[in-house]
């Protein structure tokens, strides 16, 4: 047993080099959440949360007034009942999946650990994976955008992601820009963050079909999800479900509805590991494919999900690169950045990073 003595709930504010921007806002900073977890057995677990309003409904003053509602709860409790610790904080409030995915990650911290192994070993993983991570594109202007991608492809990045989500004859002319600057032998992949109508995502889709993209998130609002099954079904380009899919509900939704040919996993979104493992089993059981990302997380939150990811087979995307956009690095030891945008794990106990 590993009683929870003490839980501290911090802010951890980061600048990035230049900002990102989206469909859904431009970030000059992360504002993120860190969660810290010390137990009777003198083991300390730690997590992150990486709010974003517009899509978690979270920010990082919420973040920590529900967190310090989440730390009464679970003072006391076993950490290593990771299973009824997240129910616990499930009844005690409606989705807040941000702040929760950082005790979460903290628990699995801590369990890992006291079982004295890696976190992908103790959720039954392997370190048996190439991870190679993309890098994204952010919304600007044509030129812009083509210079950064040509500048991705340079750094010696494998996949260049893409932001889109504005008039459709606009993200036309950006990807044929793109595709035409980098050549045609680095894959390409898409993210309209529900910026398009279904007409748009229809035509966009069609139009740069011929530049070989592997895949599109989330072509248009995350409530209108029901229009993705004829999306999918006139799109050349493979469909992910991203903002569409936060909870294993959501999965399940998606897969009776024919909706997406892809899952995009955060945890973050999910509200944890526990909750992204489930719907990692759905994805293996109904043969998707799955990504996993994150929102802004520092290399903390990111070394969490690069654990999850060696735990199914199902994982084949990895979009990892946010915390190579910060100024700084917070974080010590944990994944690094390898050649090729490789992740490289250690074998140390639990995620193996802690806050410096």
């Amino acid at each position: 047993m590993q009683t929870i003595q003490e839980i501290s709930v911090r802010s951890l504010h980061v600048n990035l080099r230049e900002p990102f921007i989206i469909s859904l806002g431009r970030l000059d900073y992360a504002d993120n959440v860190a969660v810290i977890i010390k137990t009777s057995g003198g083991i300390i677990g730690y997590g992150e949360c990486s709010p974003f309003r517009t899509i978690h409904g979270e920010t990082s003053e919420t973040c920590i007034s529900i967190g310090n509602l989440l730390k009464d709860l679970l003072i006391g409790k076993d950490a290593l009942q990771i299973e009824e610790n997240v129910k616990l904080m499930d009844k005690a409030i409606y989705a807040n999946s941000s702040i929760k995915s950082a005790f979460d990650m903290a628990l699995y911290d801590i369990a890992a650990k006291d079982a004295g192994l890696p976190l992908y070993e103790f959720l039954g993983g392997k370190n048996d994976k190439v991870m190679c991570t993309d890098y994204t594109v952010s919304i600007d202007s044509v030129e812009k955008m083509t210079s950064d991608a040509l500048s991705i492809k340079n750094c010696g990045f494998p996949v260049i992601k893409v932001k889109l989500g504005g008039e459709a004859d606009d993200d036309i002319r950006r990807m044929k820009s793109i595709r035409t600057a980098v050549g045609n032998e680095i894959p390409i992949r898409i993210d309209a963050n529900q910026g398009w109508t279904k007409e748009s995502a229809i035509r966009i889709l069609n139009e740069i079909a011929p530049l070989d993209i592997q895949h599109c998130e989330e072509p248009v609002s995350r409530h209108l999800f029901m229009q993705l099954p004829e999306i999918r079904k006139q799109s050349p380009i493979k469909i992910m479900a991203d903002e569409s899919c936060c909870s294993p509900i959501d999965a399940e939704r998606l897969i009776d509805l024919g909706a997406c040919d892809m899952f995009n996993i955060k945890l973050g979104k999910s509200g944890g590991i526990f909750h992204a493992l489930k719907i990692l089993r759905l994805a293996e059981k109904h043969g998707i494919e799955v990504q996993l990302g994150g929102f802004l997380e520092s290399r903390l939150g990111f070394t969490a999900t690069a654990h999850v990811a060696l735990s199914s087979s199902s994982v084949k995307y990895y979009d990892f690169d946010t915390p190579l956009m910060f100024s700084m690095d917070p974080v010590e030891g944990g994944m690094r950045y390898g050649e090729g945008a490789r992740i490289i794990l250690s074998e140390e106990m639990g995620l193996g990073a802690e806050f410096n």
